[in-house]
């Protein structure tokens, strides 16, 4: 039971967010941030890199940002952020990022510093935290075997971290016979252009689809993207940095998306989804998604053909009973309070 009474103090949270790493560990970590401000406390968030828009994005959120010395998970940045808790009186430090790894985590643990460590799919040779989160589906003790005899585990989509603004959609959802809306988001970087990849496919199924495909604020590859989309006429339209995803996830018939954070906001709203694997934490999330039939999965996306692609979209528009599956699937697995449920663990453990 949450303890209403204990003040909730300061969360330092230490993310980054750049092209090449995009900007899923920041925003799932302002998830976080934004459900411990409503239960009265403050937030930080530490950066070694960052996104001027997703700086901008959290202070305009009432969440101070501070600059972290050194390369990220470096001596010196474990040395700058156990600073920076220690002088904000920090009740609580989260640590998402996997540059920061097992000395970076003592580090704070020795500065005498409460640790809950974000972690996707148990690469660390130790864990040392006081809590690891890790939402995902297939997230399980074994992963954390070598942990600490006092680290406590958060694991499965029932923490799956959303912000606000997931939670005030509708869920209801309307399936069409054949899709024809389809949103394209591989994150707020894809260094590799899967977007681009994409975009070829849908130049092939001009007049049968009309897309929304989103550009994220740390996209190298924004303006080659803007011209494919110019090229491809009025079926596609480009929608750079949005500042709320949630509309343009309920407005589309089924989403092709990279595999990581973005699963668990399209399976709360119950959207269909083909995701395509950006990176290694990613492989587990969608492999374990099209298990369930929650999502198709497209694999690795360097080995994405254009002809693949198009089969695959074409495929599931016009397939309404697996879409529907798909939907009630998604939603089974995300009921939307994970936030909420992290921030109660937290702050009861204030008092231990």
């Amino acid at each position: 039971m949450l303890l209403m009474g204990a003040p909730s103090g300061m969360l330092l949270i230490r993310a980054d967010a750049g092209s090449e790493i995009g900007t899923g560990h920041v925003m799932r970590s302002f998830a976080l941030a934004q459900a411990w401000q409503r239960t009265g406390g403050r937030v930080t968030c530490a950066m070694a890199e960052t996104i001027p828009a997703i700086a901008d994005r959290l202070q305009a959120h009432g969440i101070a940002t501070a600059q972290i010395a050194g390369e990220p998970g470096s001596d010196d940045d474990a040395c700058h952020t156990c600073e920076l808790a220690l002088s904000k009186k920090a009740v609580w430090t989260v640590v998402d990022s996997y540059r920061c790894g097992p000395a970076f985590h003592r580090a704070v643990k020795n500065a005498g510093l409460r640790l809950m460590v974000l972690d996707d799919d148990g690469r660390f040779s130790e864990y040392s935290a006081d809590v690891v989160l890790n939402q995902n589906l297939a997230a399980t003790e074994r992963l954390y075997a070598k942990r600490g005899p006092d680290t406590l585990l958060l694991l499965g989509t029932q923490f799956a971290l959303l912000r606000p603004e997931f939670l005030a959609e509708r869920r209801e959802r309307q399936i069409a016979s054949r899709a024809q809306r389809i949103l394209v988001t591989m994150g707020g970087g894809d260094a590799d252009n899967a977007t681009g990849k994409v975009m070829e496919a849908l130049s092939a199924l001009h007049g049968e689809i009309q897309a929304t495909v989103v550009v994220g604020s740390g996209n190298p590859n924004a303006q080659e993207l803007a011209h494919a989309a110019a090229r491809l006429g009025p079926g596609v339209r480009l929608e750079k940095d949005p500042g709320n995803m949630a509309p343009l996830m309920v407005a589309c018939d089924f989403a092709v998306s990279g595999a990581g954070s973005t699963c668990w906001e399209l399976a709360y709203l119950g959207v269909p989804m083909m995701l395509v694997v950006l990176s290694r934490d990613q492989q587990e999330i969608a492999r374990s998604l099209a298990k369930r039939g929650v999502a198709v999965s497209l694999g690795w996306h360097a080995n994405l053909s254009t002809p693949e692609l198009i089969s695959s979209i074409q495929a599931l528009a016009s397939d309404p009973a697996r879409r529907r599956a798909m939907t009630g699937a998604g939603q089974k697995l995300v009921d939307g309070r994970g936030a909420e449920r992290v921030v109660e663990f937290l702050r009861n453990h204030l008092c231990r």
